[in-house]
């Protein structure tokens, strides 16, 4: 069978060339007789594909040398927890509601303090990004919470919120490496892997290291410390290794092919071809206010129900595959990420003007 075009918003397409490189490491990793995947965590050869991985993500979003990466288990939702137990020193924060992870992120908040709705965009079932110029941010407050791109409804942060000097704390798993980014804007940027980067399992979070304390909330896990982890590099218990692997391989696909600003450029050509049509066509329609749509996700429909499910059917059968939307709003949803080739795109869009011009 030969591949398929992945829409997948996560776990996603991931380089052909990371994918084959893996394949060929599988049963001997560079001659140590073992795969990645048996290897100790404390060995030498482990040591160093994860130090690389750190320098490679280092160099990628020039990173300062006052901000830790952490390579963590539990995926993006364990963040939604870790983070007001670790920031949360007043036990106040705000929060910008732009979407469903942006919202289970501030649900989880209030069990560990007050959280504050600051802003959101559920009246218009997160269409856009609100205005964040000026927020009623208090002085008690301990961070500003954003999901800078929100996976299901195709949104993303154009301009980061003024947070009138606090802290902001910004989950980018649906745009991690997808542009280049000022880390200084942020106390903490983290990101579910399996988006854009690499296999399910992983979070990497960047860390300014002030934020790294031992006046935790009372009952915070030794897990989910910033401190255990950051003390430790990442190796406090056995990491998500394999992921970490993957990860590093795609860290350098990402060097080698231009780095984050090749990689806007490409994401960019990749999401006009696609949303010009959709501007255009008499079927299908975008979902998002033109100026906060998202790189990386994009939400389409037809208006039509059942439309929407033969356009599914029938795109899965062409080889252009997961573009039905999430469960929680319908319609269709082509997630287009860094790996995703540009053929991938155009060829969808084909698909669909042939699609428009048999069921106008």
């Amino acid at each position: 069978m030969s591949r398929v075009f992945n829409f997948s918003a996560g776990p996603a397409v991931l380089p052909e060339e990371v994918l084959k490189e893996a394949a060929e490491e599988m049963l001997d990793y560079r001659g140590c007789g073992m795969s990645v995947m048996e290897m100790s965590h404390r060995s030498k050869v482990f040591d160093q594909i994860i130090k690389e991985a750190e320098a490679d993500i280092r160099t990628l979003m020039n990173i300062p040398d006052n901000y830790k990466v952490l390579f963590l288990q539990g995926g993006a939702s364990q963040q939604f927890a870790a983070v007001p137990m670790n920031l949360m020193k007043n036990k106040k924060a705000g929060y910008i509601i732009t979407g469903q992870w942006a919202k289970k992120a501030f649900q989880e908040a209030k069990m560990y303090g007050e959280a504050v709705e600051l802003a959101s965009s559920a009246d218009e079932t997160f269409s856009y990004i609100p205005d964040c110029s000026d927020l009623p941010i208090t002085d008690d407050m301990d961070y500003v919470y954003i999901c800078e791109n929100n996976t299901i409804y195709g949104t993303k942060f154009k301009t980061l919120p003024n947070t009138k000097g606090k802290d902001l704390v910004a989950d980018v798993s649906s745009c991690f490496l997808s542009e280049p980014v000022d880390v200084t804007k942020y106390g903490i940027i983290y990101g579910g892997v399996q988006k854009n980067v690499g296999p399910a399992g992983m979070v990497i979070v960047i860390i300014r290291e002030d934020l790294i304390r031992d006046d935790v909330l009372p009952g915070t896990p030794t897990m989910l410390k910033y401190k255990t982890q950051a003390d430790n590099d990442s190796l406090y218990n056995t990491p998500p290794c394999y992921d970490i692997y993957i990860c590093g391989k795609v860290f350098k696909w990402l060097l080698k092919n231009g780095g984050l600003s090749a990689m806007k450029e490409l994401n960019e050509k990749k999401a006009k071809i696609l949303y010009d049509y959709l501007d255009s066509s008499k079927l299908f329609k975008g979902t998002v206010r033109k100026e906060d749509r998202s790189l990386m996700n994009v939400p389409f429909v037809t208006g039509n129900e059942e439309l929407d499910a033969k356009f599914v059917k029938e795109a899965t059968e062409a080889g252009f595959v997961n573009l039905k939307g999430h469960r929680t709003v319908g319609g269709m949803r082509a997630s287009i990420y860094n790996a995703m080739p540009i053929e991938g795109v155009e060829k969808l869009v084909e698909f669909m003007k042939k699609f428009e011009e048999e069921n106008a």
